[in-house]
């Protein structure tokens, strides 16, 4: 099985715990106050019984009872005003765990190496940022309030019981103690339901954001149904574990219910059977009943928050999975001025470099030695799985390399700050994507401080000019609400990379989707760029680099040959063959001119 892609082992129950309580940790002297509220609050509700015991010991032998009245009417004003404040307290605690858990995995998931987002779709983390996280707040705020309060009220009962009649107490403790092994018991299946219907959930929202995206694909195929039932599937999936899961939820509340209404009956049979005997005062029989219905609703609801924290634990497993992969590696952020260039050196040397994507997979380069040049214009072509792509990201150190060197300025990429490396070099996607946000900001994306005299100029030299001034709000049109057809959509990402005036400038098949003046426009434009830096580019398309100053051909991981279009035409029977099945017309000696 492949283990870079496959799900990862469920962890520890001990360590979901540990990372629920990482989440939470920093905020444990708001915990700990919360705490100290709940203490209060709970100890006004179970100083009532007793308040109501001396009320009806008062009316026995004749005491006052206004100054028991006003008690009890401290008790709940005083009672109620500090639930209210734990609630908010912890309530505002809960809230800000889950922003700092949105913030950390937002910002280590654009931190995440390439290779470890391979094979995951961005549909899944979605989930776990959104849907993930919602359980989780359940889990540290509203549950972490009624597990306080429950734990507090129900210990406090119990103790207070105590006080009353011990031999009562021994027979509420067995009821309980076996209703919670029971409950316990069920537990463990329902934190497994719980996690397989969030795993569900995750996979729909990946089946779901893939199926959008290719939605043109998906009518075209007549695949609407079939997409529909895939993605409802997951969502069967879903619904099948949490019904699972409401099941337990259930038959733990049952319990719980049935176990205290035992308890209380218990009470009533033994208590009163102990008043008969003389061995137990009427008053103090109602104040363990009342206590004893007390227990009722803090056992519901501790029941219940067990369950939902079960839903925390396994969101925080789930987040905690996206904590523990791993980031770019800048080891060379903090030097202090970059690396000085080296005389002479190309802008970008490999250097007997081999590539490998996951380790025992075949290499996607081997042994792979050329430069590029600091001036000009280097075509690198093909055939699919030749390693292209892969020189890309090596360049952009989305991979680094098993064997040999990448250099930039005759320096190793290891040695540059990433930040230093990528103001560099400009890429331009295969798929070009355009980031939410208006026109101007795409074209902004990679140089912030651009103006916008240099915006109108990367437009115009992709013809995009006319498009961008019929936009309802020129450059400040969303570009959301904007219809752009696909090869608009490229020439808005290669002028975003010209805004930058980049040293180096990387195109994967850039003008694959562009009609034939709006492609000319482009290499007009490739063609002056190259004139003051490096252009590199990927293609497909051989038309788009018959006029570059080097071809490097590629097969099968290597380098084949390099040369310009004639030589590689002249030498090279791959670089023909590529030619030829494009129809690309081959130069051919004009005829001598004959006579009029």
């Amino acid at each position: 099985m492949d283990t870079e892609t496959a799900d990862p082992p469920a962890a520890p129950r001990r360590g979901n715990l540990a990372a629920l309580w990482s989440y939470m940790r920093p905020h444990r002297g708001t915990l700990v106050l919360g705490t100290v509220l709940g203490l209060a609050t709970t100890g006004m509700h179970l100083a009532t019984p007793l308040v109501t015991k001396a009320i009806l010991d008062g009316l026995g032998n004749g005491a006052p009872l206004a100054p028991y009245v006003g008690l009890l009417a401290f008790l709940l004003v005083a009672g109620s005003a500090l639930g209210l404040w734990q609630w908010i307290l912890l309530g505002r605690m809960g809230e800000q765990v889950i922003l700092d858990v949105r913030t950390s995995m937002v910002r280590r998931l654009f931190r995440v190496r390439i290779a470890e987002l391979t094979g995951r779709s961005s549909g899944e983390f979605v989930t776990r940022v959104t849907s993930d996280t919602v359980l989780m707040r359940e889990a540290v705020a509203s549950s972490l309030v009624a597990f306080v309060n429950s734990v507090v009220g129900i210990g406090g009962a119990l103790v207070l019981m105590g006080t009353l009649d011990l031999v009562l107490l021994g027979v509420v403790v067995g009821t309980v103690a076996t209703v919670t092994a029971l409950v316990m018991l069920l537990m463990p299946r329902l934190a497994a339901a719980q996690k397989e219907a969030q795993a569900a959930v995750g996979r729909l929202g990946a089946a779901l954001e893939g199926a959008m995206r290719a939605i043109r694909t998906v009518k075209a195929s007549r695949a609407e149904e079939r997409e529909s039932e895939r993605i409802v599937t997951e969502a069967r999936a879903s619904a099948r574990e949490s019904v699972r899961a409401v099941r337990i939820e259930a038959v733990a509340w049952t319990l719980t219910g049935g176990g205290v209404s035992l308890a209380i009956m218990l009470v009533l049979a033994f208590g009163g059977y102990r008043v008969g005997m003389g061995a137990l005062e009427v008053s103090a029989l109602v104040a363990f009943l009342l206590y004893a219905f007390q227990l009722m609703m803090p056992a519901m609801e501790l029941a219940q928050v067990v369950t939902q924290l079960q839903s925390g634990i396994a969101a925080a497993a789930r987040i905690a999975e996206v904590e523990g992969m791993g980031v770019e590696d800048d080891s060379a952020a903090d030097a202090a001025t970059p690396p000085a260039a080296r005389p002479g050196a190309p802008v970008l040397t490999f250097d007997g470099v081999t590539a490998r994507y996951a380790p025992g997979t075949a290499p996607a380069l081997s042994g792979v030695t050329v430069g590029v040049a600091r001036t000009g214009h280097t075509a690198i072509v093909g055939p699919s799985g030749a390693g292209k792509t892969t020189m890309f990201s090596l360049m952009l150190r989305f991979l680094h390399p098993e064997q040999g060197r990448v250099l930039l300025d005759g320096v190793p990429l290891a040695e540059w700050p990433l930040a230093e490396l990528r103001r560099r070099i400009a890429y331009v996607e295969q798929e070009t994507p355009l980031v939410p946000g208006t026109l101007a900001e795409n074209l902004r994306y990679t140089a912030g401080e651009a103006d916008e005299a240099a915006l109108w100029a990367a437009l115009r030299a992709v013809r995009m000019d006319d498009r961008a001034r019929a936009l309802p709000q020129g450059l400040d049109t969303p570009l959301a609400s904007a219809e752009l057809s696909g090869g608009e959509r490229q020439r808005v990402a290669i002028a975003r990379a010209l805004v930058a005036e980049p040293e180096v400038l990387l195109l994967d098949e850039a003008t694959a989707q562009l009609d034939g003046r709006t492609e000319a426009a482009v290499q007009r434009a490739i063609r002056e760029i190259s004139r003051r830096g490096a252009v590199v580019t990927i293609a497909h398309r051989l038309s788009t680099v018959v006029d570059a100053d080097r071809i490097v051909v590629l097969e099968a991981g290597g380098v084949r040959a390099a040369g310009t279009h004639t030589e590689l035409l002249r030498t090279d029977a791959l670089y023909r063959e590529l030619v030829e099945a494009l129809r690309i017309a081959v130069p051919r000696p004009e005829p001598a001119a004959g006579p009029a």
